[in-house]
């Protein structure tokens, strides 16, 4: 009977020590590199700080972190989760995240309708935004593009760089010229059409580093690609602007995710809620220029003129399916390819 009490008690000591430790802890994702630094001083270090609590930081990026959510279903080992590129759509529709209700985030009144859109299908909120738009020399181009069609303006000849759909920002410009050009998901054709037209004297890349070098060496002048680029174009001391088509741009969320299963999500979900910040949300647009997704958010000048923010910039954001995306993606590669070889 002693025995049977001590091993009680051992137990009880146990629970409780774990039951303290998933209070006090919890493991997340980052992307590595500068943007992990960034992440570590807006974020991770604050939220520590204020709540008295450590921050296991794993480097994983999107693709490597559902693949991880996959193998760990059982028995999860993250709390919170960052994913880009539409991974937080696969994540939820297999069961791997927890959905997150509005009245669970004090920040979600101040929040831009597009930043939770699909919280209700278990996705998590973004704490920013990439948007993809069109880049263009400020000092050469006449006339400014303002449409996404313009790419077949025969004024940039020789001077247009498109970005290969191998590149998610190259993807994304396309099926938005696709869309405006008449066509959808289930049709690319239209947007192939205006490719075609638009490939006389134009460069198709396909890595980022390689859009500066044009734009630097190759005379350059416009490029449907994102806004946080442009960003790093000017930081070179090239002369490019983004701006974003009268149809509206292309936005690829980056979010901040609830995982299923794990025992305290009481804690996650509060630093869920210090993500979404305006304070936050103003840092990522100030160091990346990626939009904001906090209506608070309040930006410098510099910051203000170089990414999209406010309601009405904002409202005209425009996302496309990301699992249909990915089932169509190899075929499509194939008709690009075939396109561009003609």
């Amino acid at each position: 009977m002693r025995n049977q009490l001590f091993a009680a008690v051992g137990l009880a000591t146990v629970l409780a020590s774990a039951t303290a430790l998933a209070q006090t802890e919890l493991v997340i994702n980052s992307f590595g590199g500068a943007y992990e630094k960034k992440h570590r001083e807006l974020v991770i270090e604050p939220f520590e700080k204020a709540n008295n609590v450590k921050i296991t930081v794993v480097t994983a990026y999107s693709a490597d972190m559902v693949a991880q959510l996959r193998a760990q279903k059982a028995a999860p080992r993250f709390d919170v989760v960052h994913l880009s590129g539409g991974l937080e759509a696969t994540a939820a529709a297999e069961g791997l995240l927890a959905p997150i209700k509005p009245e669970q985030l004090s920040n979600h009144a101040d929040l831009y309708p597009f930043a939770v859109q699909n919280i209700a299908k278990g996705e998590g909120p973004a704490y920013s935004a990439a948007v993809v738009g069109m880049l263009y020399d400020e000092k050469k181009t006449k006339p400014v593009p303002t449409s996404w069609l313009d790419i077949a303006n025969p004024a940039y000849a020789g001077h247009l760089v498109l970005t290969d759909i191998s590149n998610n920002w190259g993807l994304l410009g396309f099926l938005m010229i696709n869309k405006v050009a008449g066509g959808s998901l289930d049709d690319i054709n239209p947007g192939l059409e205006v490719i075609k037209k638009s490939l006389k004297g134009a460069t198709v890349l396909s890595k980022s580093p390689e859009i500066q070098q044009a734009f630097a060496q190759s005379d350059a002048w416009v490029a449907p690609y994102a806004q946080d680029y442009a960003f790093t174009l000017t930081s070179a001391g090239l002369p490019v602007k983004f701006v974003q088509p009268k149809e509206g741009a292309v936005f690829s969320p980056i979010t901040v995710n609830l995982v299923a299963g794990r025992p305290n999500q009481a804690l996650a979900l509060k630093f869920i809620d210090f993500s979404l910040r305006a304070e936050a949300s103003a840092g990522w647009a100030e160091s990346f220029r990626y939009s904001p997704v906090n209506r608070k958010a309040k930006l410098s000048a510099e910051a203000a003129a170089g990414v999209l923010s406010g309601e009405e910039a904002t409202k005209n954001l425009i996302t496309f399916d990301p699992i249909k995306v990915g089932q169509m993606r190899a075929a499509w590669t194939e008709q690009w390819n075939r396109a561009i070889a003609k």
